[in-house]
This record gives C-alpha cells, structure tokens and sequence, in this order.
C-alpha cells in the first residue's frame, strides 16, 4: 500500500466522501477518471492499481473538493462543497514559499506537496466557504504569491503525493510535508487589501435571464467599440468610471473593463501574451500598486486568452 497516498487522502477528506481521481498517461496521451468513494480509494486494490498505472507513467491527481454522492463527472455543478485552498507555484518556488510562510496575510498551510523540483501546491483545509468566496479568494492568493492563475476553479485536480511525477525523464517522486492541524475559516485570510488592487467585484453576480442585457454588458460592448476605433485607453477609462459611479470602485471596474476588452482585442490581433501582458503594465504602472500590477496584468491576460478559446 501507498501510505504517503493514503495518508494524504485521508487528512483531505472525511469518512463518506466522494472524491474523483484522474489519471493522465504521459505516454499514451490518454485520461482516466474515477469518481468513488473515499474508502475505496484508500483500499489496497485500489491503491495498488494506481501504483500499477503510475508505473506505467500515468500521473496521478486528485480533486480538491469532494462530489457529490452517485456524481459520475467532475464538472462544478458535481462539487459538494468547499474542503480546500490551494496554489500551484511554478516558478521561483523556494523564494515564494518562504514569502508564504513569511507572510500574515494567511495562515500556516495544512500542506505543501513538492510535485517537482523547485514546484509547489500549498492547501489549506477550510470550512464556511461558499463557491463564489473560494473563487475569489483563489484569485487573490494568486496575485499575492504568484501563482498558476489557471488554478482557481473548484473542481481543480492536485498531484497526490507517494506517487511519480511522469512529466519528467526519470520521474520524480512527489513528496509532502505537512504543517497546521488545523481548519480556517474565511477572515483567517487577510487578503482584503489586494480585492480592489486586483479589481475582483466583492459581490456575487444575480441570475438573469438569457434574453436581458446588463449595464456591464453594455458598457463592454461599448468599450470594444471604442478601443477598435482606436480610442485613447486612458480617456476611455475615465469617461466609463463617470458613466459607472453606482459601482462600488468606479476607477477599478473602468481599469479591468477597458483592459480586459484591449487583451482580447490585442490577442485577436496575433499579439502574444507576452506583450499583451507587458503593455498591461506599462498602462497602469502608475495606477496600480507594483506589489500587484504585474500579477494582474497575467490575471487579466489569461483570462481574456480563455474568453476567445470559449468562442
């Protein structure tokens, strides 16, 4: 049996949860997912076929947050509930692990599995989030050390430490160290201060109808337009934040609304990421603070990279 697995699964979930495994072939280029039951899992049959497909260099993930009972997939509307925090820190992970650790804007880690040299995945197990406050908290842990900001979905999947990471040639072995015994709850994250810095809404959006337009709606359409008649990006954002003085931060939700539309355009375009990343922070370097300004800038690049893959 795999007791690094296992006991890694058994400090995630509880007795009774559903959790989803997928395993994902480096060779064969091929995918497995098994939505089972926990104490299926930790079996040693179970346990032993995973190390068998491990072997045979698959790797092995996890799902964050545990699923509902008789789910089949892991889609979001399958996920039960909030168990976890997490970031995926790719690069210069030494350096901003110790800032983690150094740092009071979070607390001590549950967990922190090396899932390579030099790469990370930090947990913290919670409790008294909903969907829409990990989010944005995800979002926030990402601007603040670093992080994939492609790791802030609920039914994100972890690498399971005691197995091998097949990516690399030879594999190498992920391992785990483990921190806190302890569950928090969402004031146990003082990330507050970066919200507006990074321009996330700090309300919910309401369901709608298909057929209904709403203001932002059409103040993207009109933003668009402007920018594709090549429309100063500067005056842009000050005439939106005067047309949106009912936002809570009208400076802010002008700032993402103009950026966001000028990533997407400029991506269209056959600009790279890189330099619609960079032309992001040449704007607002002297509008966003610099702890914050280039993280957002990948934040924002990314997500408008996603809208266009969606179309």
């Amino acid at each position: 049996m795999n007791r690094t697995a296992t006991d890694f699964l058994t400090r995630c979930f509880a007795p009774g949860d559903t959790i989803a495994l997928l395993l994902r072939n480096e060779s064969t280029s091929t995918t497995q997912q098994r939505v089972v039951p926990l104490e299926r899992a930790l079996a040693p049959r179970y346990q032993g076929w995973l190390v068998h497909e491990n072997h045979n260099s698959a790797n092995i993930y996890v799902a964050a947050n545990p699923l509902f009972a008789g789910s089949r997939r892991r889609t979001k509307d399958c996920i039960a509930s909030v168990r976890h925090l997490y970031i995926d820190i790719d690069v210069n992970g030494e350096a901003r692990i110790a800032a983690l650790r150094a740092s009071d804007l979070v607390p001590e880690p549950n967990t922190i599995v090396a899932t390579s040299t030099g790469k990370y995945q930090v947990l913290w197990r919670v409790e008294g989030f909903d969907f829409y406050t990990q989010e944005m908290t995800l979002k926030l842990l990402t601007l603040a050390f670093h992080g994939d900001i492609a790791c802030t979905d609920c039914n994100r999947v972890l690498r399971v430490p005691g197995f091998r990471n097949c990516k690399y040639d030879p594999p190498q072995l992920i391992t785990v160290e483990y921190g806190a015994d302890a569950t928090y709850q969402p004031d146990d994250f003082r990330l507050y201060m970066l919200r507006e810095a990074a321009c996330i809404p700090p309300v919910r959006t309401q369901y709608r109808r298909p057929d209904m337009h709403t203001h932002s709606e059409h103040d993207w359409a009109w933003v668009s337009q402007e920018l594709a008649h090549g429309k100063d990006a500067a005056i842009l954002t000050k005439e939106l934040a005067s047309r949106r003085s009912d936002k809570p931060n009208p400076s802010y939700y002008a700032q993402r609304t103009v950026d966001m539309a000028s990533a997407r355009q400029w991506l269209l375009q056959g600009t790279s990421i890189q330099d619609v990343i960079a032309s992001l922070e040449r704007r607002r370097q002297l509008e966003i603070p610099n702890a914050t300004c280039s993280a957002r800038a990948r934040e924002i690049a990314a997500t408008a990279q996603r809208m266009i893959a969606r179309k």
